[in-house]
């Protein structure tokens, strides 16, 4: 079995069996990745923690014994080849569920999911995903077929607001704290920016306008000399990772004293190695356990990794181990559905709703406790915010760097964001 799935992982496609094993001793899964795109430097660990993920569940007896065969396109993050991937999976592949990306995919295919009663388990955590009925005051259209596992890009700025209302107290400052979304134009880091800038304000903060900087990285030394003007004392970066690092090197260079800070897809280990001293102080949403953390679930994600690294040499950063989670709650909302009615969209729906603080087995201390119901995919409201720490010259592997503690990091703050239902599908 280990060869075969190998074989699998390396070719990028579909997961094949040899044997007599018929069709229904397979569930047919789409898994989109972006391994070559603008969000790659995040995407290449999230999708690998899936392919893993999901080879570990073909050997280790499947779905009630039902293999997993997985298609896994590389759209380089273009929506175009998304869709192209989705109407391939929904006509010809009739797929039981799909691993998704980003927001702009996610979001572009959220009525057609709907409409063909497809589960969905995106990596984008957008806040417009998560009113499955349509009855939030800002929903843009009902999701009712749209899963993630994670705190929602609003809740995770709001956990940051907060987080900043209590360093800006605890420094004695006077008068209001500034605050500034930075993104580009994009449904990704749009997508929290009302939510981040509307409870900034409810929270005492003054808004500044908001600063572009585009996905693709680049000299971003214009929009650090706007943002030191702008007098800013905390700076959201709702770009991925890549695109941060770029902003953090140029702003380093001109002397920035804002407060970055980051949501869960913009900071992260590699971060760290990349930006060096740059990357110091960031504080970023952080989704789930980190590698070696002393939980009982880390077992697991080991077992994991050794499918793609058999001699347990890489480090994983927290993205890879996200993705593992994301397959994970799948699996089980499979297995439920495959014991009650049958594998189908419907009843995978039906499944997600079965648990409450739902940790899958075997993931313990890794994954977050999440709850989903019929009228609010809000499944996780406990978010942790962690700040990175880099002491030193960062030119060694990330294993290393972390070993010696030339990087690390540590949760700084928790929030508890309450499940309002104004906030609903923002």
């Amino acid at each position: 079995m280990r060869k075969m799935a190998f074989r699998a992982l390396l070719a990028g496609a579909a997961l094949t069996f040899a044997g007599t094993a018929s069709a229904q001793d397979y569930i047919q899964i789409g898994n989109l990745v972006d391994f070559t795109g603008n969000t790659a430097v995040v995407g290449k660990e999230y999708g690998q923690g899936k392919i893993d993920a999901m080879n570990w569940v073909n050997e280790n007896g499947g779905i009630n014994g039902k293999l997993l065969d997985f298609d896994t396109v590389d759209y380089s993050y273009v929506v175009p080849r998304a869709l192209a991937a989705y109407k391939k999976w929904t006509t010809q592949r009739k797929v039981s569920a799909i691993q998704g990306w980003g927001t702009a995919d996610t979001e572009a295919m959220v009525d057609f999911v709907a409409k063909d009663q497809v589960p969905y388990f995106s990596a984008s955590y957008s806040g417009h995903l998560t009113d499955p009925q349509g009855k939030g005051p800002e929903t843009k259209k009902p999701a009712p077929f749209n899963f993630f596992v994670g705190p929602s890009y609003s809740d995770g700025v709001r956990a940051l607001v907060q987080w900043a209302a209590d360093d800006w107290k605890k420094k004695g400052k006077a008068g209001k704290p500034k605050y500034v979304h930075m993104g580009d134009n994009h449904p990704y880091p749009n997508a929290p920016k009302k939510a981040g800038e509307d409870y900034a304000k409810e929270m005492g903060f003054d808004i500044l306008p908001a600063i572009q900087y585009s996905l693709a990285p680049t000299d971003f030394k214009a929009q650090c000399l706007t943002l030191n003007q702008s007098g800013a004392d905390y700076a959201f970066l709702a770009n991925t990772s890549d695109s941060n690092i770029a902003m953090l090197r140029s702003c380093a260079t001109v002397g920035v004293k804002a407060q970055f800070m980051a949501n869960i897809w913009g900071y992260d280990e590699n971060a760290m190695k990349a930006a060096g001293e740059a990357a110091n102080g960031v504080v970023w949403v952080m989704g789930g356990a980190k590698w070696n953390d002393d939980v009982p679930g880390m077992k697991t994600i080991q077992a994991v990794s050794k499918i793609s690294d058999p001699r347990g040499l890489a480090y994983r950063a927290v993205h890879y181990i996200r993705g593992v989670c994301s397959i994970f709650y799948m699996k089980e909302a499979l297995e439920w559905a495959d014991k009650n009615g049958g594998i189908n969209g419907p009843n995978v729906k039906r499944a997600m709703y079965q648990k409450k603080d739902w940790v899958p087995v075997g993931m313990e201390g890794v994954c977050p406790a999440a709850t989903w119901t019929d009228a609010d995919h809000r499944g996780v409201a406990r978010v942790f915010v962690y700040r990175g720490q880099v002491k030193g010259a960062t030119d060694a592997p990330v294993v290393d760097l972390v070993k010696s503690g030339a990087v690390s990091m540590a949760k700084v703050f928790e929030a508890n964001v309450p499940r309002k239902a104004e906030w609903l599908g923002l």
